[in-house]
């Protein structure tokens, strides 16, 4: 019987087969709770769903609005389509299956 190594994020308990993409995948939950907060205190009425998803949806996409903030602003508009899709490089184990 062989043993596979796996990695487990413990704030979302996604399982990766390699620590670089499950620290990829923390340092990104990590990016969105801290937008989460910016968010929550600087827009008074915003739920607190609301300011998880914002922030979740900012930093999976953090590459492209960097991008966009530096004189790109058209790739704003290709986040969530299938090519923006295709080309994310973290995959949490379970989405695979």
């Amino acid at each position: 019987m062989a043993v596979v190594a796996m990695w487990k994020c413990d704030r979302d308990e996604a399982m990766f087969d390699n620590k670089k993409d499950a620290d990829a995948h923390d340092k990104m939950l990590e990016l969105a709770e801290n937008f989460s907060l910016f968010l929550g205190k600087h827009i008074a009425d915003i739920s607190e769903q609301d300011a998880e998803n914002i922030g979740l949806l900012l930093s999976r996409n953090k590459d492209m609005l960097i991008a966009a903030c530096k004189g790109n602003p058209e790739l704003l508009l290709d986040i969530g389509s299938q090519k923006q899709q295709k080309e994310s490089n973290v995959t949490p184990l379970a989405a695979k299956a």
